[in-house]
Parts: structure tokens; sequence; C-alpha cells
């Protein structure tokens, strides 16, 4: 019996992008070195190494989000526990917006995503650095 997906992906993009903040290329290439954001890369590390990313960038997979995030959990990390301006992206902006919802329903804030992801912001000739 075939599954009966009552909200697909172009509902839950369309809800969080009604919530979540763009940052456009041209506001973010003016950012991303300024030591009050942080900026975070949601691909997977495969897409990291074979593309590069936006100099300085914090990795942290899709997957692990919500647990690095979160300060009760085993695996929380540092870096999501600054008094900071968070800029999420990944490859054309549809995992960052679903992730910078969740994390503004977590608590997290102020939070951002980059507007048309990694692949907008190249060819906009924003910075890239390779990743080991």
């Amino acid at each position: 019996m075939a599954q009966n997906i009552t909200k697909g992906v172009s509902t839950l993009l369309e809800e969080a992008n009604k919530i979540v903040k763009t940052l456009s290329v041209a506001e973010a290439k003016s950012l991303y070195d300024n030591p009050d954001y942080v900026f975070v890369d949601l691909r997977d590390i495969r897409e990291l190494q074979r593309n590069g990313q936006i100099p300085g960038a914090f990795s942290c997979p899709r997957g692990m989000l919500e647990f690095w995030i979160d300060p009760k959990s085993p695996y929380h990390k540092p870096v999501f526990n600054q008094e900071k301006i968070y800029v999420f992206y990944c490859a054309s902006a549809w995992r960052s917006a679903l992730s910078a919802k969740a994390a503004q329903e977590m608590g997290l804030t102020p939070v951002f995503h980059l507007e048309g992801g990694f692949s907008q912001w190249v060819k906009e000739d924003g910075p890239v650095v390779s990743k080991e």
C-alpha cells in the first residue's frame, strides 16, 4: 500500500520561507568574515569536498543540526551557544530554509538563510575555499 503524503516538500518550504528571513548573496558577501556572524554550511561532507565552502563557515551536516544546537544533547556544539547571528546555507536554499525554521523553533536566534544557497553564492562570485 502506497503512503499518503499529506504535506509535501513544497508546502514545507513555503511555510519555512514565510518565517525565516533570507540574506541575499550581496548582503552575505559583506558579512561572511564579520565575527558577529556564523555561517553554517549544512551540506554533506562530499559536497564540501567536491565544491568547497564559504571561507570561515562552520560545517554542520543537516542530520546533526538539532542535536548540535541543543545544549542538553550529548552531541551539542558550543558554536551554537553564542551571541551571534547565524546564517545557514546549503546547495540551493531548501535544506537551509527547513533547518533555519527548525533552529528558530528550538530557540536559536537570530537565524537567516542564504537566498539561492551556495550555488547562487558561486554564481555571484562569492569567495570559496577548499575543504579537505
